[in-house]
């Protein structure tokens, strides 16, 4: 497969994921405000300010909103053009990158994120985000859903749905830590109006493991065990240890190395993180302290991102074999890319 077709088929889903999950997250903050109906707008803003640290675009929303309302923080955070990470602009991404290997994907598939991008831009988008906020951000759910089903139903089960697949759950894992972080960045804010346990709830809901939450832990709902079941269930599909689990699979499918194995930094760094997940316990994460801990997952993510592009992407050794290729131009791909990840 030929490296920039790996990349969009990569970014598609990443994008596709991303948009996701950031509306999971905003409209359970919003059904948690809605319920309260007492918080003041400080505290407004303390309920929105961890979702923008969480989502790490924090400097450019203090730049564009100095003093924010949950009105500029909802908006900023999904139909922000000017906010690369807000849910239009991930949409928009997706469909540019959907629109480069058009020719890779089935009909049905393209139509659907086409569909899903027209929608955004319409009038009737802005109408409804207005008028039934619920309401939009379950139809993105529900679309992103209907995406990821298609493409699991028509694509082959080749390098282009290995790439897809390792997309969808190295994004998903990322944005699980991020979510729990959230916890941590609400515990030093003085203007909180809810409880811990009415956060924690909030995080386990935006997973979508209330259900799997309850039916492993008899509904005994702790910090500790919500970090455990998000961070090192084997079965639940949002976890991280269960996403860096196919995440590591998928790797070893496209570059054929067994499994326990490693060819590459991306498929080293990503068997230590899923060794580091097996073997650990919440107990260490918890010894850390639960900010530094899901730090660190973070930049383990990252760090196998990174290679995930250097091996299939930049592909230094054929850049070693072409030394007409003047150095300006690697780093400017280097910085495209890197702007893309937007890390």
């Amino acid at each position: 497969m030929l490296s920039r077709v790996a990349n969009s088929l990569y970014w598609m889903v990443r994008y596709i994921e991303r948009a996701d999950n950031l509306a999971r997250l905003i409209e359970v903050n919003e059904q948690m405000i809605l319920d309260l109906g007492r918080v003041d707008p400080q505290g407004f803003r303390a309920l929105w300010r961890p979702i923008i640290l969480a989502t790490g675009d924090q400097e450019l929303f203090d730049e564009t909103y100095p003093n924010a309302t949950q009105r500029e923080a909802i908006h900023f955070l999904t139909e922000d053009r000017n906010n690369p990470n807000s849910i239009v602009s991930c949409i928009a991404s997706a469909r540019e990158n959907a629109r480069m290997v058009r020719d890779q994907l089935a009909e049905e598939l393209w139509e659907e994120l086409n569909g899903l991008y027209l929608f955004l831009n319409s009038e009737e988008s802005s109408r409804i985000l207005a008028g039934d906020p619920s309401g939009y951000y379950e139809m993105i759910r529900r679309s992103t859903f209907t995406f990821h089903g298609i493409a699991a139903a028509t694509t082959m089960r080749s390098e282009a749905w290995d790439f897809m697949d390792l997309a969808r759950h190295l994004e998903r894992a990322d944005k699980t830590t991020r979510f729990l972080d959230i916890t941590t960045y609400l515990e030093d804010s003085k203007d909180v109006a809810v409880t811990a346990d009415e956060h924690w709830l909030a995080i386990l809901r935006s997973c979508g493991g209330v259900g799997a939450f309850r039916s492993q832990y008899r509904g005994r709902f702790s910090p500790r065990n919500i970090t455990e079941f998000l961070v090192f269930s084997e079965k639940f599909p949002r976890s991280v240890r269960f996403c860096v689990n196919r995440l590591d699979a998928s790797l070893h499918a496209i570059s054929g190395n067994p499994v326990g194995t490693f060819g590459d930094d991306a498929e080293r760094a990503s068997g230590q993180l899923l060794s580091a997940l097996a073997f650990g316990s919440c107990d260490d994460a918890m010894a850390e302290g639960l900010h530094g801990y899901l730090d660190g997952l973070q930049g383990r993510l990252n760090d196998i991102a990174d290679a995930i592009f250097r091996t299939y992407v930049l592909l230094p050794e054929q850049i070693d074999e072409r030394p007409s290729i003047p150095a300006s131009s690697i780093s400017s791909v280097v910085k495209w890319q890197m702007q893309q990840q937007q890390q």
